[in-house]
């Protein structure tokens, strides 16, 4: 009780150009910094050629050895993870939020496990209408998503890729930047659009297509957590829809005439 009543105590007494600058802290080694080199691999394409004429690829080899490859693979999925640490650990201090109370937990795993899935089930199908759209649109560039060779660990670590994009861009864009505008006195619909749209920026690089797709995507997670007060169900939704899309262009790409 009285570790508790020091959390409540330290968060009232934290003022409001400090909870700016730890927003901006966390978006800057995180999200934040994927949306500006987002932009700019963006503003790079559609001046070299036309968007649907060009391939991005992800998931790429990071050493031509094997082992030295896993290793960096493995190591880059981890340091990604501590600015969610970092984000959870300026909550707890400033805000007093826990991760129970956004709801980052296995309180409920039934029920988030539902929830999860269908939202992927829903959001799978229009991203690929969107994905669909853009391409015949000349909108989108074409998507490579797993190009890390034919290893015994290259779809271990494209489900851990997929989890790592799941856990920090759930935990930070909803649980994180939800909870400091609330202390913000932030809109609710303002704090949603402003998510979707930071969402939807660090995914330009893909082309104008799942730029509006992850808005769209951002603009019903953001109801849904609001709503629910859950981040389980997201980043569940999220790992099984960028697991999907890793793991199933790896093992179907080549069958269908798309993979490596």
């Amino acid at each position: 009780m009285i570790n508790n009543v020091k959390t409540q105590t330290s968060a009232q007494g934290v003022d409001r150009r400090t909870l700016k600058f730890e927003i901006v802290l966390v978006m800057a080694l995180s999200l934040g910094q994927s949306a500006v080199y987002s932009l700019v691999s963006f503003a790079d394409k559609v001046t070299r050629a036309p968007l649907g004429e060009q391939t991005t690829t992800m998931n790429n080899p990071l050493n031509t050895r094997e082992y030295f490859d896993l290793t960096y693979q493995l190591l880059d999925i981890l340091f990604a993870l501590v600015p969610v640490v970092l984000a959870l650990y300026l909550m707890r201090r400033s805000t007093g939020t826990s991760l129970p109370m956004i709801g980052f937990d296995f309180r409920k795993p039934g029920r988030d496990a539902l929830w999860g899935a269908g939202l992927f089930a829903a959001m799978g199908l229009g991203t690929l209408g969107v994905y669909a759209a853009g391409r015949a649109l000349g909108i989108t560039t074409a998507l490579s998503t797993a190009n890390l060779g034919d290893y015994w660990w290259s779809i271990p670590v494209l489900m851990l890729s997929a989890a790592r994009h799941a856990v920090l861009e759930e935990v930070i864009m909803l649980g994180f930047l939800f909870t400091y505008a609330g202390k913000l006195k932030v809109g609710l619909w303002t704090t949603i659009l402003a998510s979707a749209l930071i969402r939807g920026s660090y995914h330009l690089y893909q082309g104008i297509g799942p730029m509006i797709g992850n808005v769209i995507m951002g603009v019903i997670f953001g109801w849904f957590y609001h709503r629910y007060g859950r981040v389980m169900p997201l980043v569940i939704a999220h790992f099984l829809l960028d697991a999907i899309g890793f793991v199933g262009y790896l093992v179907l790409g080549p069958a269908i005439g798309i993979g490596a």
